[in-house]
């Protein structure tokens, strides 16, 4: 993954190697890393305490040194050389350390590693509101940079695993906080993997996934589904905070066109119709505190990607998560889906997303919306409906359009892509003065 944060590209040789690992050194002086400052210190001390070494045995022996250059030559030599010995010092720790750090004998990379990591801990403070597999694409790439990340997900899930777990144990819904901590975790892990396993046959077993289990059962340990998570995230070692929208028992309804009212919301999906208006019970829901706090902290709050009606709008149908993206001085950015959903966003274009989402809210919910171009999706891929902009020009948001489909899955985001178009958007829309220009067809 391309992170935007310097890599060590080492060669085979040993004159090329020695330049990579030089090279890698060098990297420990770039700005942020809060390492010049300790050298500085340390010059400091060391010359206090020569001078402090010098006047102790001037005094007990009564050494008068001899000027054997003209000038200040001896100082100017003395100085160089502390230099040199400094540096040697630096690099002698760089070798002894490196290797113990990383747990390896290639080239050390040690200081791009602290480089991206003190980079991602004063990254910018980003919360993700959503839920489903489209917000754990998009925390997939977020989390290469920044750290302070929250990802605030909804509690009306019942169908699935999630909705057994929640029917028999009365837990709220885990499965898209377990796909959330799996993509906000360290790649490549055991664990992660573990988390998603799924069983696929026992009684009672079938179906569930571990990752489900696991939280249900650290929810009944701790007597707190939020102290679950958090719990959670520390064994996966989550780049961010993953946290509910509320802690309450939530049900979702839809009105449809037609009149009709489903309750439920994997009935929502399953009925289809044209969806009218949306609600929740119970309807004054308490926003979940660290949720709140979240979004008044943020620089930048990212709705979606997700289904509109049923991972997205229930996060902000909790008066106190859509008053609190109100007030908010973040950027604000909507991530419109790919492809249309059969049961919910049937002949949807981008601005009807968009008006779906500012009806149930209001209308300075975002400040620009992200459109996939479908540049990058093969023409048999169209008949899948994908959302497209029909020319309708968005209501207090300017429309962002580029390639951000996965070339493997057209009809879904690819993590990369989508993660740097955010963090472009918010970039531009940080210089006031500057004109917009990523509108991309």
């Amino acid at each position: 993954m391309n992170s935007g944060y310097p890599t060590n590209g080492g060669t085979n040789n040993n004159g090329g190697e020695q330049r990579s690992t030089w090279g890698s050194i060098l990297r420990l002086l770039y700005p942020g890393l809060g390492l010049k400052r300790w050298l500085l210190i340390g010059a400091v001390g060391i010359a206090v305490w020569s001078i402090g070494i010098a006047f102790l045995m001037r005094k007990l022996f009564e050494v008068r040194f001899p000027n054997f250059l003209p000038g200040n030559f001896e100082g100017v030599l003395l100085a160089v050389g502390g230099v040199i010995i400094v540096l040697l010092a630096v690099y002698g720790i760089y070798r002894s350390i490196g290797p113990l750090i990383l747990a390896s004998n290639d080239i050390p990379r040690i200081a791009d590693t602290i480089y991206m990591r003190r980079s991602r801990g004063r990254g910018a403070k980003i919360v993700a509101i959503g839920g489903g597999t489209g917000l754990s694409v998009l925390l997939r790439g977020l989390k290469s940079y920044t750290d302070n990340l929250t990802a605030i997900i909804t509690v009306a899930d019942d169908g699935g695993s999630s909705g057994r777990l929640r029917r028999e144990l009365g837990v709220p819904p885990p499965g898209d906080f377990r796909n959330c901590l799996v993509a906000m975790s360290d790649e490549e892990s055991l664990l992660t993997e573990l988390f998603q396993y799924r069983f696929d046959e026992g009684d009672g077993l079938k179906g569930h996934s571990f990752g489900n289990l696991f939280i249900a059962a650290l929810s009944n340990v701790t007597n707190s589904f939020d102290r679950a998570i958090f719990e959670s995230c520390r064994v996966l070692a989550v780049h961010g905070q993953i946290v509910p929208a509320t802690v309450s028992n939530l049900n979702l309804s839809a009105r449809l066109k037609d009149g009709v009212t489903v309750h439920g919301e994997s009935s929502i999906t399953e009925h289809g119709g044209e969806i009218d208006s949306l609600f929740i019970r119970p309807s004054d829901a308490k926003a979940y505190p660290l949720a709140v706090e979240a979004i008044q902290d943020a620089q930048l709050v990212v709705i979606g990607p997700g289904s509109l009606y049923t991972s997205i709008l229930p996060n902000l149908l909790v008066p106190g998560i859509t008053d609190a993206i109100r007030d908010a001085s973040a950027t604000k950015i909507y991530v419109c889906n790919v492809a249309m959903e059969s049961g919910e966003t049937k002949g949807y274009s981008v601005a009807d997303h968009l008006e779906g989402l500012q009806r149930h809210t209001f209308e300075a919910v975002a400040d620009y919306v992200l459109a996939d171009s479908n540049s990058g999706v093969p023409t048999p891929v169209h008949a899948a409906e994908l959302v497209v902009h029909d020319g309708r020009s968005l209501r207090h948001a300017r429309l962002v359009e580029g390639d951000l489909s996965d070339p493997e899955n057209p009809v879904r985001h690819e993590a990369t892509k989508l993660a740097r178009m955010v963090m472009e958007v918010y970039h531009e829309s940080r210089k006031v003065k500057a004109p917009f220009r990523l509108t991309r067809r």
